[in-house]
């Protein structure tokens, strides 16, 4: 990060401004939000080409060398059309839902560490914000639902908040087994604890690090906690609240243009916050799988993108070849099944840790 603020400093041609003052917080705020859109645009595109994978066809191809320049004509197309706005809607929360839903997606990644020292605001309440701020991200399909007047984005708009709810619940005891683990509610915590003890010290094996990530001991959870970031990001099979084919297109049917787009790229941003959450509580962070020459040569950030890709690529292929559910279905697998299951292993984990003394604390087992 040093580096990229000398960088940036040199090119802008003021070499005076440090990069830990108040103005070098708006350089690395500023690279952080230009590097992010830039990487959603190709997560979308990697989105379509899987899906068109699966279904044996060519996907985005004609926009540039291998379609890699569709989603900025995308961009174009929305950005130039005109936005039309419902005659009977309320015209002020209908045009600030899309900003207050892409706005809270984007402030997450305040707290998220993309290496050691790589994180805009390295909070201890880490956990804490990113909890509260996805919590909040239902507010704006809300106000674009009721806003627009419509029956049938007033009623995705109900799904939405009843299906958000719902799996908030399984995320956060899902969590609270992490937090046991590791006694911290710090996000770069969570990866160094799991660098610093786990299944690979216990077997005499400390170098093969992919043992120690908290996938394998909390296994269980890892599934819940994919399953319910699927249901949280209203991703297929759990769209319910844009179901195409009983309410149109949700609590977005009335949208078009840049207002559109903006709700388009919350939700996008939002999935990537939950594969980046995958990777910090399961898979190790910024982490090498193995702790040997070459692997410790590359740079911490390129193995937590290579991760997050992973982790994107299966939310890709559940959308690719798992059908929709139906809302009762979603509901009680929330209820009766994540829920039950969620608390019993709280208590389990809560249990073993009491017992044996394992568990991290500030570096030690």
């Amino acid at each position: 990060m040093e580096f990229l603020g000398t960088a940036l400093n040199y090119l802008l041609g003021i070499p005076l401004l440090g990069w830990g003052t108040e103005v070098g917080f708006v350089y690395k705020a500023l690279l952080l939000l230009v590097a992010l859109l830039l990487f959603t645009a190709y997560i979308l595109l990697a989105d379509r080409k899987i899906w068109a994978a699966v279904q044996v066809r060519r996907g985005p191809n004609v926009v540039g060398p291998f379609g890699l320049l569709q989603s900025f004509a995308d961009l174009l197309k929305f950005v130039f059309k005109e936005p039309v706005i419902p005659a009977s809607s309320d015209k002020v929360v209908f045009l600030l839902a899309p900003l207050v839903t892409s706005v809270l997606a984007l402030s997450a990644y305040a707290v998220i560490p993309f290496d050691a020292g790589w994180a805009l605001a390295d909070v201890n309440v880490g956990v804490l914000y990113i909890f509260a701020i996805s919590s909040l991200g239902v507010y704006g399909i809300i106000m674009g639902g009721w806003a627009s007047n419509s029956k049938y984005a007033f009623l995705g708009a109900l799904r939405s908040a009843a299906q958000m709810v719902s799996y908030e619940v399984s995320i956060g005891l899902v969590i609270i087994t992490v937090l046991l683990c590791v006694g911290s509610l710090n996000l770069t915590d969570i990866v160094t604890a799991q660098s610093q003890m786990g299944l690979a010290y216990m077997l005499g094996v400390p170098w093969l690090s992919v043992l120690n990530w908290f996938w394998l001991p909390l296994f269980p959870m890892f599934v819940i906690f994919f399953i319910s970031a699927l249901a949280e990001t209203n991703r297929p099979p759990f769209d319910l609240p844009e179901a195409e084919s009983e309410l149109v297109a949700g609590f977005m049917v009335e949208y078009s243009s840049t207002p559109y787009l903006l709700f388009m790229l919350g939700e996008y941003i939002a999935i990537i916050l939950m594969c980046a959450m995958t990777t910090i509580l399961f898979m190790g962070g910024w982490a090498s799988p193995i702790n040997l020459v070459p692997f410790t040569l590359v740079p911490g950030v390129v193995w937590f993108v290579l991760k997050l890709c992973l982790v994107f690529f299966m939310f890709a292929m559940v959308k690719a070849f798992v059908p929709r559910y139906r809302y009762d279905q979603l509901m009680r697998i929330g209820w009766k099944v994540f829920l039950p299951i969620s608390l019993v292993m709280v208590i389990v984990v809560a249990a073993v840790l009491q017992l044996t003394g394992w568990g991290w604390h500030g570096g030690a087992l």
